[in-house]
């Protein structure tokens, strides 16, 4: 199994935009069959160095991973929202 976990600093962290961030990112549940595992949190510390919200997913596969990537809702719709808002977007893959 491959963990993918990816983290969201947003130009603009206000409340709605936060909401607008976790919401896009909530959709894709149902919407993409490799998709094991969906976890969305908004950070509650707050500090300087923390990202304004956290995505953790779970595949079967790394060619699921690569397929998740390149999947019509994600490409199209997740990725370009999330380079129009965010200022900052880390992530980490490793297998479990």
């Amino acid at each position: 199994m491959i963990a993918h976990i990816v983290l969201f600093k947003l130009k603009e962290p206000t409340p709605a935009g936060i909401a607008e961030v976790r919401d896009k990112l909530l959709s894709m549940e149902g919407k993409l069959p490799m998709l094991r595992h969906l976890e969305v949190g908004v950070d509650v510390i707050r500090s300087e160095r923390s990202y304004d919200v956290a995505l953790y997913t779970r595949f079967d596969s790394m060619p699921d991973l690569q397929a998740y990537q390149v999947h019509p809702y994600h490409a199209g719709e997740v990725v370009p929202l999330m380079k129009a808002v965010c200022s900052s977007i880390i992530a980490a893959d490793y297998e479990m």
